[in-house]
């Protein structure tokens, strides 16, 4: 195989392939990417078995073939090569790849592209269309609250929900819940599901902008989305999503609204001296105040005092200081709020006047 690409052509997909490549995987072959040269153009694919992406970029293809190269390695010559033409030739015995441009030249090791394994090629027709904008803005918004349990296996992805006139997805890791919906059409004329694993979902935001629209297509195991010449081929999760409707609080009778950067900067300042293990920060409730407050015996204590309208009955509600920070890294409007019930009942936090959308987060008091 021999050819000649251009360096930011290259560059862009291998590190699109970057996020996909298993460098702690026990088989060899699957740190590598394939490269197939055609009189077209170069074709590039990399997989950990469970997540795959297929991408293209021109090059001038002297000698057609196919071949496989350390995917981390080859993005880290090609990023510090200067912004000219690369030449990627393989010996005659096949055993390794000479890189080049200018001046510098380098040999690479190579592994037989016979061992390099093929997901499927192609999901078949489209199922739906996914504005890029509206997909980012729900990923964003719940990818956090995915399980970080290997066990739950049911929790370790969100749920995506396509309806006529709307697009939903929904994440829970079993103490908080993440729930937003945008008022978007995905082309779909009836309701359908589908539980997106983690890894998928960091790869899909990482292959789109808001002017993208992603092609989604299912197989019998697998997900596939398509956009821009690329495709991302994902193994299906083997589960069902809970029921996450009933999780919602539907009694919450108090509710306080606060300034989302003030929200955030006093949580910030608390948590510092809160326990690293628990990262509790306690809301205590008074009269037209919500005093921020964190405590631990062999550190010390911090506390902040919020102005807001509140004439409730008094109490205090400790949280994950890391699940109010989550929710309030990703709300983009001034005011937040949160409707609570009492010290042990699910507290729902919200951003006020979004535009286009619905968020509710709900997160469970801890009990220290």
């Amino acid at each position: 195989m021999e050819l000649v690409v251009r360096k930011n052509d290259l560059l862009k997909e291998l590190s699109l392939l970057q996020g996909i490549v298993e460098r702690k995987n026990t088989i060899p072959i699957l740190a590598n990417v394939l490269i197939n040269a055609e009189k077209s153009g170069v074709s590039l694919l990399a997989t950990d078995l469970d997540v795959g992406l297929r991408s293209k970029c021109e090059a001038t293809v002297t000698k057609p073939g196919t071949l496989t190269l350390p995917a981390k390695k080859l993005f880290e010559i090609v990023s510090a090569l200067p912004d000219t033409d690369i030449r990627i030739e393989e010996d005659k015995g096949g055993k390794s790849v000479t890189v080049a441009a200018d001046r510098f030249e380098s040999k690479m090791q190579t592994l037989p592209a016979s061992e390099f394994p093929t997901p499927p090629q192609d999901g078949g027709p489209s199922e739906a269309s996914l504005p890029g904008a509206a997909l980012k803005r729900l990923i964003s918004h719940t990818r956090f609250a995915i399980t970080s349990e290997d066990t739950r296996y049911f929790l370790n992805g969100a749920q995506l929900v396509l309806r006529p006139d709307e697009m939903s997805m929904i994440a829970t890791d079993g103490h908080r819940l993440a729930l937003i919906t945008v008022k978007e059409s995905a082309g779909k004329s009836a309701k359908s599901e589908v539980l997106l694993p983690r890894k998928t979902l960091n790869e899909v935001s990482r292959l789109i902008d808001d002017n993208t629209v992603v092609e989604f297509m299912q197989g019998e195991n697998h997900l596939f989305f398509r956009t821009e010449g690329r495709l991302l081929i994902s193994r299906k999760i083997d589960a069902n999503f809970p029921a996450y409707e009933r999780v919602i609080p539907k009694s919450n009778d108090k509710s306080i609204e606060f300034d989302r950067d003030r929200l955030a900067a006093a949580v910030k300042r608390v948590r510092l001296l809160s326990n690293e293990r628990s990262k509790a920060v306690r809301f205590v409730m008074g009269k037209d105040q919500v005093e921020i407050t964190s405590s631990t015996p062999e550190v010390g204590e911090a506390h902040e005092v919020l102005p807001v309208d509140y004439s409730g009955t008094p109490m205090q509600i400790c949280f994950n200081a890391d699940y109010v920070d989550n929710f309030l890294s990703v709300v983009e409007t001034e005011s937040v709020l949160l409707e609570f019930k009492d010290e042990m009942s699910q507290a729902v936090m919200k951003p006020i006047g979004a535009d286009g959308y619905d968020y509710t987060y709900v997160i469970m008091p801890m009990r220290i």
